[in-house]
């Protein structure tokens, strides 16, 4: 008789399956809990006891850790010493493994959960079964997700499992125990918090959904979860809407990465990744506002985010104006009774942090990564120095602040003019500084008057200064760091400009 193996911490549809291995002829083993199920199910199997002669130890660290069960599995059946081998040592072939992994993540992830309970869900066995089984899928299957039961009972009923699905379900296997082990990997490393690099690295994803397309219709497109539960977009729940795309969700991410960067009341809106508006206000309906008036036109089809729960009043603003997604920690009833209408809006809440144990900002070039710490250096007027003769007024040192903030978000060159707690001009990937500082003047408008503007990174030459003198600019607040600062810094104080200069910049690529 063929023999199966199942062993599963998400027991999810188990009995059926079994039950259907079963009146196909298979002996089935199991081990702790999931034999237990088998058994309250009413469906006959046996310990994995009786395939190794050993009970299991450890308080179940050492189950199927044996001869007996990974001789079973690693036996070439074409192989005539491999089987006799077996014959010799009274040992049986495994012909199907049925394995889900303790759950690692969501133990890590629990509230209050203490390192040895985290250690203690590091599955050993299940992963070897895995690699076992996947090894030597050309006798064995493998099936790692309770979504394949009923395509492997289906395959089996109409006379086996094909080669090219055994190979898949490998696949499948082993991609499962690399996203497992990255995890592992990655909250150790996070408990240790060096920052150091490590010597290799490889990051888990889960997929969440496959998209219409990528960036380009003819461009293939998917969304992968680098955790189960965690933060981010990772755990965003999709309330309305169609379905969401990769430009989608690329502009999402811009916008509550800049969104969430304030503790007042914050709105961003952004078009391809760079905000088109961004303001705080008194409460969230008025930085709405404000956010939508700095740029009416770029914000229709635009891609807004709020750093509090999405209300009615914002949302009746909202309503009336042509939006592709509102991202918000959490949408109020009203709230979503009211955008109900608007079919074409996609509404989404994504609570909890934007952090997770793969703390990195990974970008992929042809043939590898780049990997680097995330750029979370925020506002630190301690640590500034004011490079000219006038000091900004405690109202200038907010706006000040508001405008670097925005303007870390901005794709380099940047520049972003704020008045009155919203960014009236933005400047954005720009190829020359100048150019970007008139580009952020032209959008201010009369607005420009009496803004403060924040520079990404130094000014080359004075003519970016002199430009946004020009256009109406009371303070600057920029990296400093050019060969012509003082250049740069006289220009500013020949007109009684302050300029505040951080030592760090703010390039975004």
């Amino acid at each position: 008789m063929p023999r199966a193996l199942l062993s599963v911490s998400n027991k999810a549809g188990l009995s059926g399956f079994a039950r259907g291995l079963r009146r196909l002829g298979y002996d089935l083993y199991s081990t702790g809990g999931t034999l237990r199920l088998l058994e309250e199910s009413a469906v006959d199997a046996r310990s994995v006891s009786e395939l190794t002669g050993f009970p299991e130890i450890l308080d179940g660290r050492v189950k199927t850790l044996h001869p007996g069960v990974h001789a079973g599995l690693l036996a070439r059946r074409d192989n005539p010493d491999h089987m006799r081998t077996l014959e010799e040592h009274g040992l049986q072939t495994i012909d199907l493994v049925c394995v889900s992994l303790y759950p690692f993540e969501e133990t890590a992830a629990r509230a209050g959960a203490s390192f040895e309970e985290v250690v203690e869900q590091i599955d050993i066995g299940g992963p070897t079964l895995l690699r076992a089984a996947a090894k030597n899928h050309e006798s064995v299957t493998v099936v790692v997700r309770p979504e394949r039961y009923t395509e492997v009972l289906q395959a089996l009923t109409e006379g086996g499992v094909s080669r090219e699905l055994r190979r898949r379900l490998a696949a499948e296997a082993y991609a499962h125990t690399a996203a497992y082990d990255a995890q592992i990997a990655a909250w150790l490393r996070l408990q240790e918090g060096d920052g150091v690099f490590p010597p290799e690295i490889s990051f888990p994803g889960y997929l969440a959904q496959t998209l219409r397309y990528g960036e380009n219709p003819h461009q293939k497109g998917a969304f992968y979860r680098t955790s189960r539960d965690g933060g981010g977009l990772g755990g965003l729940r999709q309330l309305q809407g169609g379905d969401l795309s990769f430009n989608n969700l690329q502009d999402a991410a811009a916008a509550l990465a800049l969104a969430l960067e304030f503790d007042e009341p914050a709105t961003a809106i952004i078009k391809h990744t760079n905000p088109c508006g961004f303001a705080v206000g008194d409460d969230l309906a008025d930085s709405y506002q404000k956010a939508y008036e700095c740029d009416k036109v770029s914000a229709y089809g635009g891609v807004v985010a709020l750093n509090r729960p999405l209300d009615a009043a914002t949302a009746e603003l909202m309503s009336g104006i042509f939006l592709e997604v509102v991202a918000a920690p959490a949408v109020l009833p009203e709230a979503a009774e009211m955008l109900s209408s608007k079919s074409r809006l996609r509404l989404l809440e994504v609570p909890g942090s934007m952090r997770g144990f793969l703390d990195y900002d990974v970008r992929s070039v042809q043939g590898g990564l780049l990997v680097q710490s995330w750029d979370r250096a925020g506002f630190d007027r301690s640590a500034y120095s004011i490079a000219t003769s006038s000091e900004p007024t405690p109202e200038q040192w907010e706006e000040l602040r508001i405008a670097w903030l925005t303007a870390k978000h901005v794709k380099s060159n940047s520049i972003v003019l704020v008045n009155q707690g919203a960014a009236v001009g933005v400047g954005a990937g720009q190829m020359s500084r100048v150019e970007a500082v008139k580009i952020a003047g032209m959008r201010a408008g009369e607005r420009a008057q009496g803004s403060v503007l924040a520079s990404d990174a130094f000014f080359p030459f004075p003519d970016g200064v002199e430009e946004a003198i020009k256009a109406g600019v009371t303070a600057i607040i920029q990296p400093g760091g050019s060969v012509r600062d003082a250049e740069v810094i006289a220009v500013a104080d020949a007109v009684g400009v302050p300029m505040v200069v951080t030592g760090t910049r703010h390039f975004k690529h």
